[in-house]
């Protein structure tokens, strides 16, 4: 009987390597490395395998599951595999529908290793780790300014950013319904709430209730983190907006009226907030043309976060091409 893959929808293997690392002294990594015609995942998508599971998706379910199988063989005698799928392939019996031709780079790996400590390290203190294996040898180093991703024909090398985190400050329908949301598409999510309930609405979330500029300030806003200002009319909520349009936050919105927005652009004016800066506030904020309920509002500001994170490297991903033309089909297999 088969069964559904919900861990095929967790697209950072450094989420579930963190809680595996404690459970398993082995696991192995998955890397797409080369796509020759279109394809469903870009370079660089990964999954994570142990014994008796794995996370993530390469190509739309056409081979996860033996990929998982090449991982539990690669595990057990310690020998990466670079595995061509689609065109080109040995394995005439596992199709693409996309018609294209990918290469994986499957490597085994202690969770004790160095590089792995290094990874989970800077996913944890939100820094950018500069990784790169050719399946037997690996390194991590902190930040770094190198492609999202490239490979050489036998050395893969990605950059891992920090996670997206949205920062929500409010407390009513919308700002639950976004925050819960957001959790749901394993974002990293910060509610803040001035003098609010004690406890975080649900599980999962960073939770403050301190003034909003107080707030963001213990937080930390980096370039990696987005800003919603979704409370009404609170006297602190313009300092909170200053706040945010000052750091690196890439993104900073506010609910409201357009025929309010003047007055708040006034306002941010009277907090020592320039014009280039406010010029970055998105408001109303959200992609428009979604209702108002607080679903369709939430929807409508994760869809915009998320599109707003992704634009900015989307130039350095692949475009349907391969990034490397002397994959070496002398290693398919092993």
């Amino acid at each position: 009987m088969s069964q559904w893959r919900l861990a095929a929808e967790i697209d950072d293997i450094r989420q579930p390597l963190l809680a595996e690392r404690d459970r398993s002294a082995m696991c192995a990594i998955a890397t797409l490395v080369e796509i020759s015609g279109p394809a469903p995942r870009d370079i660089g998508a990964q999954m994570l395998i142990t014994e008796d599971h794995h996370w993530g998706f390469l190509s739309g379910g056409c081979i996860e599951a033996d990929v998982a199988a090449h991982g539990r063989a690669a595990m057990a005698d310690g020998a990466p595999r670079l595995l061509r799928y689609g065109e080109g392939s040995p394995w005439i019996d596992i199709k693409l529908a996309c018609g294209s031709g990918i290469l994986v780079l499957v490597e085994p790996l202690a969770t004790s290793d160095p590089a792995v400590a290094t990874l989970l390290s800077g996913f944890a203190e939100r820094t950018p780790v500069l990784w790169s294996s050719d399946g037997r040898v690996r390194a991590a180093r902190p930040g770094g300014d190198a492609p999202d991703r490239a490979w050489d024909g036998s050395r893969f090398a990605r950059l891992f950013e920090p996670a997206l985190r949205l920062v929500i400050i409010g407390e009513d329908a919308s700002a639950l319904a976004s925050a819960g949301l957001a959790r749901q598409m394993g974002l990293d999510v910060v509610l803040v709430t001035p003098n609010g309930p004690e406890a975080a609405p649900f599980d999962g979330i960073g939770y403050q209730r301190g003034a909003p500029a107080d707030a963001l300030d213990a937080i930390g806003l980096d370039r990696w983190t987005a800003v919603a200002v979704m409370s009404h009319d609170r006297e602190d909520d313009e300092q909170g907006l200053a706040y945010a349009l000052k750091s690196d936050a890439f993104y900073v919105g506010a609910i409201g009226a357009r025929a309010r927005l003047e007055m708040r652009r006034d306002k941010l004016r009277g907090h020592g907030v320039g014009e280039t800066a406010i010029a970055r506030l998105h408001a109303p904020i959200g992609l428009q043309g979604f209702g108002k309920a607080p679903r369709d509002i939430a929807l409508s500001l994760v869809a915009d976060v998320a599109r707003e994170f992704h634009a900015r490297s989307a130039v350095s991903r692949s475009a349907g091409e391969s990034m490397s033309s002397i994959a070496p089909i002398s290693s398919v297999g092993r």
